[in-house]
C-alpha cells in the first residue's frame, strides 16, 4: 500500500476553528488504506474482515426453479375451476427431484424447496385443494408461476454480489456461501495501538492516592478498537516524561498501522505527546468547533498516523467515535462512513449558544430522546447511561420537549 504523506494532516494557512463537517471532509480526503491484502481467506475466517476485491457469483441463486410451499405442481394458469386433475405417481422433494416429465393436464405432489418438475410451472398450496381417489380437486383460480421461485431470481451467474470495502458480517457470508464462494480476498486487520498518558493516571489495580485517578480511557478505547474488528496493540500507560512518551510512540510505530493516544495533546508544560510529535514527527492540532473536545492532534510519527485524543473520558469517546471510527475504517480498507442519524423529538430543554457543534450523551425512551443530566467531560457515568449521541450543529438553538433533534445511536458507528 502507498504510505500516507508526512504532511497529510496539515491545515491550510490561517485556519483556526474548523466546523465538524469540514474537519471530517478534510480527514476523509487525506486518508487511504494502509494495510496489505490477504488472498483466498476461507469463509470460516472472514467474519468482521474487510473485503479487498469485488466478488462475482459463480452460480445462480436459486440454481433451479423451485417450490416456495408444500403443495402440488401443475401447468398454469387455471381459470376453468372448479376442476379435477389426475395425479402423477411420485413426488418432487428438496434434494430428490422428480426426474420425469409431467404430462399436460396432470399434477404432482411437491414439497417446499423442491425443483419444479418438467412440464409444470405453478404450485398450488395443499390447503387450497383436496386429494380424493388419486385426483386433485381445485376450487379457485391460479395464476401461472404462482408459488414458484424462479432460477436466478435472487442472484444470476456473474452478478456482482459484494463490493470491495464491505465489512463482512454473518449476512454477507451467507450470500457468499449461497453461491458456492469458498474464499475471498480481504485486507489484513488494521493494527491499532492504544496509549494513555499522565502522571495522575494509574492502571486499574495499582495503588492510588487522593490526587490520582484510575485509567478509564485505555480500557475504553481498547474495547472500542476490538469491537470495531481491528487488532489491538496495547501500548500501555506512560508518565508525563518526554523520553517515555517518545519510547512508547516508537514501539507503536514499529507495531501498528495507527496509534490512538489520550491526554497530553494540548499546549501545556506537561503535554509531552504534542511536544514529542512536534519534535520528532509532523503534527497538526485541529481546533475543531466541537463540544466536548479540545484540539484533535493528528500527526505522523515514523510513518505511522497518530490520533491524539483529549484526556477527559467523554471528550475522548466522542472524538474517537466521530473522527477516529471513520478514519480507522478508511485506513483498514473499508468505506469512509457518515453514521446513520435519526430525527426524533427531544425530551429535554436546552438553550444552545452559537459557534460550536455539541455532542450530548443520549438515549431513546418511548420514542423520545433523553440526554444525560450533566454535560461534564469527566462524568463517565453518562457514557454507561447513554445509547448514542445527540448532535447539534454550530447554530444557536432553543430546544424544548418535542423539538426535532439528530440522534446517532452507537450502532451507527459499528458498535
Amino acid at each position: 500500500m502507498k504510505p500516507l504523506r508526512n504532511d497529510c494532516f496539515a491545515l491550510p494557512p490561517g485556519v483556526n476553528w474548523t466546523p465538524v463537517e469540514e474537519a471530517l471532509e478534510r480527514l476523509r480526503s487525506r486518508l487511504h488504506p494502509v494495510v496489505e491484502v490477504e488472498r483466498e481467506v476461507p469463509l470460516s475466517q472472514v467474519n468482521g474482515r474487510i473485503l479487498a476485491s469485488d466478488v462475482y457469483a459463480p452460480r445462480a441463486h436459486p440454481p433451479s426453479t423451485n417450490s416456495a410451499v408444500d403443495g402440488y405442481a401443475l401447468a398454469g394458469p387455471l381459470t376453468d375451476v372448479p376442476c379435477t386433475l389426475p395425479l402423477v405417481d411420485g413426488r418432487s422433494a428438496a434434494g430428490e427431484p422428480y426426474k420425469g416429465q409431467v404430462p399436460k393436464g396432470y399434477a404432482i405432489r411437491i414439497l417446499t424447496g423442491a425443483v419444479i418438475p418438467a412440464g409444470t410451472d405453478t404450485v398450488v398450496l395443499e390447503e387450497d385443494c383436496e386429494v380424493r381417489d388419486g385426483q386433485l380437486h381445485l376450487n379457485g383460480t391460479l395464476k401461472a408461476g404462482a408459488n414458484a421461485r424462479k432460477a436466478g431470481e435472487d442472484i444470476k451467474v456473474e452478478d456482482r454480489i459484494l463490493t470491495a470495502g464491505t465489512r463482512l458480517s454473518p449476512t454477507q457470508i451467507s450470500v457468499l456461501a449461497s453461491v458456492g464462494v469458498e474464499a475471498v480476498d480481504v485486507y489484513q486487520r488494521l493494527r491499532v495501538g492504544v496509549l494513555s498518558t499522565g502522571d495522575e493516571v494509574k492502571p486499574v489495580g495499582a495503588p492510588v492516592t487522593d490526587w490520582q485517578i484510575y485509567d478509564a480511557n485505555r480500557p475504553m478505547l481498547s474495547a472500542l478498537v476490538s469491537q470495531l474488528g481491528y487488532e489491538l496493540v496495547d501500548l500501555g500507560h506512560v508518565l508525563d516524561r518526554a523520553e517515555e512518551v517518545k519510547a512508547a510512540l516508537e514501539r507503536g510505530a514499529e507495531q501498528c498501522d495507527l496509534i490512538l493516544t489520550s491526554g497530553g495533546v494540548s499546549a501545556g508544560d506537561e503535554d509531552h505527546v504534542s511536544k514529542t510529535l512536534k519534535e520528532h514527527g509532523d503534527i497538526s492540532n485541529w481546533r475543531i468547533a466541537i463540544k466536548p473536545g479540545r484540539p484533535l492532534a493528528l500527526a505522523m510519527f515514523r510513518g505511522t498516523p497518530v490520533v491524539g485524543l483529549p484526556g477527559n473520558p467523554v471528550a475522548a469517546w466522542v472524538c474517537a467515535l466521530r473522527f477516529g471510527a471513520p478514519a480507522m475504517a478508511l485506513l483498514a480498507g473499508a468505506e469512509w462512513f457518515e453514521p446513520q442519524a435519526y430525527t426524533m423529538p427531544a425530551d429535554f430543554s436546552k438553550n444552545k449558544k452559537p459557534g460550536r457543534s455539541e455532542m450530548l450523551r443520549a438515549r431513546v425512551r418511548d420514542g423520545k430522546v433523553e440526554v444525560f443530566g450533566s454535560e461534564g467531560s469527566g462524568r463517565v457515568t453518562g457514557l454507561a447511561w447513554s445509547e448514542g449521541l445527540v448532535e447539534l450543529d454550530e447554530s444557536a438553538q432553543q430546544i424544548e420537549p418535542g423539538t426535532p433533534v439528530r440522534f446517532i445511536p452507537y450502532g451507527s458507528f459499528g458498535l
